[in-house]
């Protein structure tokens, strides 16, 4: 018999493994989800709803997947159940995963069909039952481009409706009518109708940002939001309280769910800095923005400089960002800079519209969010030695020539122009 009451706990957009250039914030990352297993552990929950985006790409370094394999194996040898539907990130057609490699080893349940289908062709919506709750628990996992929208318009859902017991539909999409603003321009999702109508519970993730609400039928309807994010507008979502960062505890009591939020990202060592250059000079700003981020760092935080405006001199490169980081000096925190926004000093004539000059702006963007410790990247020569490097990487495979050959003649021509000698002296 089911039981009256009992807990479950609910996570999604955990992207273990982004932040790829900064080791730092990719281990805050990771530990927000880790805190977030722990506690799900501590209160004893039945079992875990995983609705999209473990990971942050279908196969993330291995160091980045083990200690959260271990820690899901610790849930599983205390009884509980993992039920994991796949995101946009974690997911591709036709290739092995992690959470392939995990859910065969008995990690967890994959709960969705994963199935590549053709558009518009009905097909019926599986369950699986926890046993121990008598819970009832189906899903559509997420697919990159919204591709999975035609999966809820031609879905059969009834026998799964028309099953008794607590049911819980996971997803990882945006539904358009619980989008916050700032996105209702930006996001094409699905309607709360498109969701199987009947359920008490829906499972959801995708977009970052926490919302609950009513699902078709009157179920409750939850984003958990990220338990770190992947993104400065993620970390200051979270830390003007507009969104959740972590894991959200469900408490089933009569049949009637309710949501408790628990934020697990470590907010009090995040530090935001926005400086805006408009109008200075790239000695000016280099030098605001250096007094800006030893102001905020300290041991163990993460400062996330946004640079905006428009230079009266000198571009991206003279701004010489990887210096300013390492004047801070590593032990005072790690800087993850936003350029984004930083308009270059604009050229006698008017502003820089040739393909040159665009190229010259992504590359400095680029270069700037290199970790410190490449000086040969660093600056206008930096920037000659990508773009001669870029050339020499382009040339494409002349007619008759070997694979070999080409890729040897590639390594050459690359270690020539970063003055790197071979074996023999060459």
């Amino acid at each position: 018999m089911a039981p009256d009451r009992f807990t479950f706990a609910h996570l999604a957009d955990a992207h273990v493994g982004a932040w790829p250039r900064d080791p730092a914030i990719r281990s805050a990352l990771r530990e927000s989800l880790l805190k977030a297993l722990a506690v799900a552990e501590e209160h004893g929950v039945e079992f875990l709803l995983v609705s999209g985006d473990l990971f942050h790409t279908p196969v993330p370094d291995p160091g980045e997947v083990a200690p959260v394999a271990a820690a899901l194996r610790r849930l599983v040898a205390a009884g509980r159940r993992i039920y994991v539907i796949y995101g946009s990130h974690d997911y591709v057609a036709h290739r092995t995963s992690w959470l392939d490699v995990l859910a065969e080893t008995g990690v967890f349940l994959r709960v969705a069909p994963e199935a590549v289908r053709t558009e518009g062709t009905r097909w019926t919506l599986p369950f699986l039952v926890d046993e121990p709750t008598g819970a009832r628990i189906a899903g559509i996992s997420g697919r990159s481009h919204g591709l999975d929208r035609e999966y809820f318009r031609a879905v059969d859902s009834e026998a799964f409706r028309a099953a008794p017991g607590f049911k819980i539909f996971q997803f990882h999409a945006a539904v358009e009518d619980y989008l916050p603003p700032s996105l209702r321009a930006h996001i094409h999702g699905i309607r709360v109708d498109d969701l199987p109508a009947g359920c008490d519970y829906y499972a959801g993730g995708h977009i970052h940002y926490t919302y609950e609400g009513s699902g078709p039928g009157g179920g409750l309807l939850v984003n958990p939001g990220p338990v770190f994010g992947t993104s400065r507008t993620d970390l200051e979502n979270g830390l003007a309280g507009r969104t959740h960062q972590g894991i959200v505890l469900v408490t089933v009591q009569g049949g009637r769910p309710r949501a408790e939020y628990v934020d697990t990202a470590p907010r009090e060592a995040l530090r935001l800095v926005d400086v805006d250059v408009s109008g200075k000079s790239a000695d000016e700003a280099r030098e605001e923005l250096r007094d800006r981020v030893r102001a905020e760092a300290a041991p163990g935080t993460l400062v996330f400089p946004r640079v905006h405006g428009t230079l009266s001199d000198g571009s991206l490169a003279s701004l010489a960002l990887s210096e300013v980081s390492r004047s801070v000096g590593r032990e005072a925190g790690t800087v993850h800079w936003d350029v984004r926004d930083l308009v270059p000093a604009l050229p006698e004539g008017g502003p820089a519209t040739t393909e040159s000059d665009v190229e010259s702006r992504e590359l400095a963007g680029l270069l700037a969010e290199t970790r410190p410790g490449s000086p040969w990247l660093e600056g206008a020569e930096g920037e000659r030695r990508v773009r001669e490097l870029l050339r020499e990487l382009g040339i494409p495979k002349a007619d008759g020539e070997s694979r070999q050959d080409y890729s040897n003649a590639r390594l050459l021509g690359s270690r020539r122009l970063l003055g790197v000698r071979d074996d023999a002296g060459t």
